[in-house]
């Protein structure tokens, strides 16, 4: 999709961006504040979760009450709409005064605004006075965004990788299966039992990459771009899993869950057994906030599963760059991180290193119940890199092209 976009605003890669004069600079952090009391941040988010939304209203009563900021979220159901937004501007040569503030983005879509020069200027997000708290030194998805630098364009926000849910009233923990080849039998076995989210949503698109890194033959390949010369060769083994799963889905692979929450809902009135999602605690935060049984348990598969980071980035002629700012280092508090990682309000991980914190704020932590369906560290298994984001946009086309939109 993002390609398509910007095929559409070819022109607009000819147009330098401009910075205006009076950008702010982090180092300056009382000048900062002080020009980010009174200004509007228009905030563009996915929109399909309430407890998500729910934890954004409280980050934007939180940014009012401490520094005058009115945080508005921009409910999305596609990034891609976000960064298309600010190609037409660009386009337009609307190089300050933009609509948009501050983007809920990574993968495909940070590398594409990287490359168009949409982005508010390097190293911003590691000048944020609460970086210092960030485990920059051992989660190395934090500086490598799906194999792109991130350069202090955007910043840490959550830490995410694919997890795995069952229902033990229905499905015993020792019949779930290891692998993506035993997801496979497990489905020859459990007909109309499994289904997932239909690419391009991220969720589903996840699940076809998660496919991919197991049956490609040379994982290695996944960390450049997609060499159309080898695309069929690579993916053959993908689709010809695919071919296979979808007669044995959920309503035959004729119909698709919309999104995440509707694959939720599937669990939740026992039309599937087995779902996923890119956050370990999403079940405790599901169970905990009524939506799934206290029966549910979390697994991932001992080969690994794929891990990434999620930031928020600043387009390059956001109207209100300081009070964006104000809003980032704000999310990577300790206090603001420590809410979003409980799991009766998100179940997000943490991108922040505990060691780093003062007794106060490692209290914070220290005191969540992360659920019963909260998987330890040493349980979560490998993570599996984040292929290049050209591969997600890649298989998205190929996906559409070989099954079409089933819903």
């Amino acid at each position: 999709m993002i390609k398509k976009i910007f095929a559409a605003a070819s022109l607009a890669a000819a147009i330098v961006a401009t910075p205006a004069s009076a950008d702010p600079d982090p180092k300056d952090w009382d000048a900062v504040v002080a020009a980010a009391r009174g200004q509007s941040v228009y905030f563009n988010a996915w929109g399909g979760s309430p407890n998500i939304n729910a934890y954004i209203e409280w980050a934007a009563d939180e940014l009012d009450t401490r520094y005058g900021i009115d945080l508005v979220h921009v409910k999305l159901d596609d990034t891609a709409n976000a960064v298309a937004s600010v190609v037409a501007e660009k386009a337009a040569g609307r190089d300050q005064g933009g609509t948009i503030d501050l983007i809920w983005i990574n993968g495909e879509n940070f590398a594409a605004m990287k490359k168009q020069s949409l982005l508010f200027s390097p190293g911003w997000a590691e000048e944020l006075p609460n970086w210092r708290f960030v485990d920059f030194e051992t989660q190395s998805t934090i500086r490598t965004d799906f194999t792109v630098p991130v350069e202090g364009l955007e910043s840490p926000w959550g830490m995410a990788k694919l997890v795995f849910f069952h229902d033990e009233a229905n499905t015993p923990a020792d019949t779930v299966p290891q692998s993506a080849d035993e997801l496979l039998q497990w489905a020859r076995e459990n007909p109309g039992r499994f289904s997932y989210p239909q690419p391009p949503d991220f969720i589903g698109s996840s699940f076809v990459k998660q496919v991919l890194s197991e049956k490609v033959a040379d994982r290695s390949v996944l960390l450049d771009p997609v060499d159309e010369a080898s695309f069929d060769d690579d993916t053959a083994p993908v689709f010809e899993y695919l071919d296979e799963l979808h007669p044995l889905m959920w309503r035959q692979g004729r119909a698709y869950p919309q999104n995440y929450p509707a694959m939720k809902q599937l669990l939740a009135d026992n039309e599937v057994d087995i779902i996923f999602a890119f956050n370990p605690a999403e079940a405790s935060s599901a169970i905990a906030n009524g939506e799934l049984p206290d029966t549910v348990r979390s697994f991932t598969f001992p080969g690994g599963t794929l891990a990434n980071t999620h930031f928020v980035s600043i387009p390059y002629n956001s109207s209100a760059k300081e009070a964006a700012l104000v809003t980032a280092d704000f999310l990577i508090s300790p206090e603001a991180q420590a809410r979003k990682q409980d799991p009766s309000v998100w179940g997000d991980p943490t991108v922040l290193a505990l060691d780093k914190l003062d007794a106060e704020d490692r209290a914070r932590f220290d005191a969540l119940d992360l659920g019963i369906a909260t998987l330890a560290p040493d349980e979560l298994g490998p993570a599996l890199d984040e292929p290049h984001p050209s591969w997600m946009d890649r298989l998205e086309d190929e996906w559409r092209r070989r099954y079409g939109v089933a819903n």
